[in-house]
């Protein structure tokens, strides 16, 4: 019997994670490595938690994460993006309180591209009168 999973893909910054929600005992596994295990921070594991806090299904589905790119924070943004969009999947009644929380929203702030003339996006070479 194939066992029911819902995906959601999540992206911030430059990371991007596909995320795979299977109906278990709540364990988190973020490329093959435990949520634990993978982010140090005690602050970037509540951000994955996010949505499964606010839609109350906190111990009912397993979470599979693979993200890739980026640092740990996007990353962190992107699993909670994915993980809230699986949830739209698991019950569309979820949408009002997801959406509130701000998960649903793609974050469109991106790293500002350098400029020929600068030495990074705005910084400008050193003036000297002399």
């Amino acid at each position: 019997m194939a066992q029911v999973q819902y995906y959601g893909t999540g992206r911030r910054k430059h990371s991007v994670a596909r995320v795979r929600l299977v109906p278990g005992d709540g364990t988190i596994v973020v490329n093959g490595r435990s949520l634990d295990e993978y982010f140090g921070l005690d602050t970037l594991k509540l951000i994955v938690k996010q949505p499964l806090v606010e839609t109350g299904v906190t111990g009912q589905y397993n979470v599979h994460v693979n993200v890739q790119g980026g640092g740990f924070t996007g990353q962190a943004g992107a699993i909670r993006h994915g993980v809230a969009r699986a949830l739209l999947q698991v019950d569309p009644d979820n949408r009002p309180s997801l959406k509130a929380a701000g998960f649903l929203t793609r974050d469109a702030r991106m790293k500002e591209r350098k400029k020929y003339g600068l030495k990074a996006a705005r910084r400008a070479p050193q003036f000297s009168k002399r």
